[in-house]
């Protein structure tokens, strides 16, 4: 039994977001497939994230050097952490999002600015820096309108890349993709290709 975290970055209706389509398509199955495992969603629009401002960087930077905080310190630091543990928990992450204007929603970049910690998700070492949470698996689900795989638009992708080097960055070794990409360039076969990306997306999930 997994404790399994499914985090969604976007804040349109599900029939209007192939992103988030995606996600109730890994997640429906996902749980068809492993019915005992605990499940725990996060909702990062919902969530509405603050900026990891200079109240979090030094309530975090005190804590792990044992420093007092300032009251609103603090209450910033017990913040991040609360978000920091729940990843941690987690043996299995799904992360949903889309390509927005080259790269990912300012919430889930936030996201990540709570979760680069030194010394907890990741640890500095003469030879750079060392990921620490090898132990984790993760999928990543990402719609993107245009294709970005190949051709001129690939140098600009700049979502997935992105998310990738992170989850790299902690150690996470078992990453694993879904994208659908290119049904707004094509609307004349954009069914066709959202249908066949969610198809994928259910064998990945029952898999997983």
């Amino acid at each position: 039994m997994a404790d399994v975290l499914f985090i969604k970055a976007n804040s349109r209706p599900d029939d209007q977001a192939v992103s988030l389509q995606m996600y109730n398509t890994f997640k429906k199955e996902y749980l068809k497939e492993h019915p005992n495992d605990r499940i725990e969603e996060l909702d990062l629009f919902e969530e509405n994230l603050p900026y990891y401002d200079a109240d979090k960087i030094h309530g975090m930077f005190k804590t792990a050097k044992g420093i007092e905080l300032s009251p609103d310190e603090e209450k910033a630091a017990d913040l991040v952490k609360g978000y920091l543990e729940q990843f941690l928990k987690a043996d299995k992450v799904v992360l949903a999002f889309p390509l927005w204007n080259f790269s990912v929603p300012a919430v889930l970049h936030t996201y990540f600015d709570y979760l680069c910690q030194g010394g907890t998700t990741f640890r500095y070492t003469e030879q750079g820096p060392v990921g620490l949470l090898n132990d984790k698996k993760v999928m990543l689900l990402n719609a993107r309108g245009g294709v970005y795989s190949e051709g001129a638009a690939a140098s600009m992708e700049m979502a997935v890349n992105y998310v990738e080097t992170i989850m790299q960055f902690f150690g996470i070794e078992e990453r694993s993709s879904v994208i659908i990409e290119g049904h707004n360039q094509f609307p004349d076969k954009a069914e066709e290709i959202i249908q066949e990306g969610l198809e994928k997306t259910e064998k990945q999930a029952a898999s997983f």
